[in-house]
């Protein structure tokens, strides 16, 4: 690595965090700061109908209070639309991407993969979704932290929705954007995202960009074996006493903790686990059950 490292954490305001958004969170942190790199916020708010009101604000003052302190102002997704406008005409221009009119419905009937169905029909651009003319896919890549990832063949090969057809930007097109907007050198983020990053990378390429460094991280999963998320009603972070949830985060990502850590300030166990901070401690299984009580009820 080199100090131009930059790394960053791009919560969506659907809820608060929760002790799995924390592990993604100061995952990211502490591979930047122990480069010497640049670690970011961007609130990732381009889908209004799945946010919660005031959780973009809980988010950050969360991160704050568990000592996650950004460089930078935090970059926000909606006010980011002439971005993405701009290079969906760009791709429109080059004939890289087109307008779909299929519905989910037709979709799944035809086994759930996207047949090109709407390629070259030359369809107007009402009642539509844009989808990317993925000319060349990407099967596989190189996680720096999992090795080699294979994606499934038909799902790697999908001309997949960048533009949606109620008018709202796709993920896979805002992140790509914004990563390369940002100088990402390297993403720090959950297992659960490795899926579409054979996607991110093609959609790098078809751009010209290069693409960032790839790093995923294991999943905290509940003891009934769900993944702790948003979607399956994770408790938020408490932020009466955020040392111990922050010591079992640090002790989650296979980090060992300093003698009587429960002694410390939040900044100093920060300082010391950036310090002693081993990537290659982290567990390499995609997720990781939690076996240890929250007495304050974070999970």
């Amino acid at each position: 690595m080199t100090n131009h490292y930059v790394g960053r954490f791009a919560p969506s305001p659907s809820g608060d965090l929760h002790f799995g958004s924390l592990i993604a969170a100061l995952g990211s942190f502490l591979q930047a700061r122990s480069n010497h790199g640049n670690w970011l916020v961007r609130i990732e708010d381009i889908d209004p109908p799945r946010e919660v009101a005031g959780a973009a604000a809980r988010i950050l003052n969360t991160l704050e209070y568990y000592g996650l302190h950004w460089d930078g102002e935090v970059l926000y997704q909606s006010q980011r639309s002439d971005a993405y406008k701009q290079v969906l005409h760009d791709l429109y221009q080059r004939d890289l991407c087109y307008y779909c009119h299929c519905s989910r419905t037709q979709i799944q009937h035809s086994g759930g993969i996207y047949d090109r169905h709407c390629r070259n029909l030359n369809l107007p651009p009402e009642e539509a979704s844009t989808r990317l003319r993925l000319l060349q896919p990407v099967y596989s890549f190189e996680d720096r932290h999992l090795g080699k990832l294979c994606a499934d063949s038909a799902f790697a090969s999908e001309d997949f929705i960048i533009h949606r057809k109620d008018g709202l930007f796709a993920y896979n097109l805002a992140v790509v954007i914004d990563d390369h907007f940002q100088g990402m050198t390297e993403i720090v983020r959950g297992a659960d995202l490795i899926e579409p990053t054979v996607r991110q990378i093609a959609l790098y390429r078809l751009l010209g960009w290069h693409e960032p460094d790839y790093f995923h991280l294991p999943l905290a999963l509940s003891p009934d074996g769900n993944k702790l998320s948003k979607q399956n009603h994770a408790r938020p972070l408490p932020l009466d006493n955020p040392l111990p949830i922050l010591a079992k985060a640090i002790a989650f990502l296979g980090q060992s903790l300093p003698e009587s850590w429960q002694d410390a300030s939040l900044e100093a166990l920060l300082t010391w686990a950036v310090k002693h901070w081993d990537s290659t401690r982290v567990p390499k299984q995609p997720a990781l059950t939690l076996h240890f009580p929250f007495s304050n009820g974070a999970v």
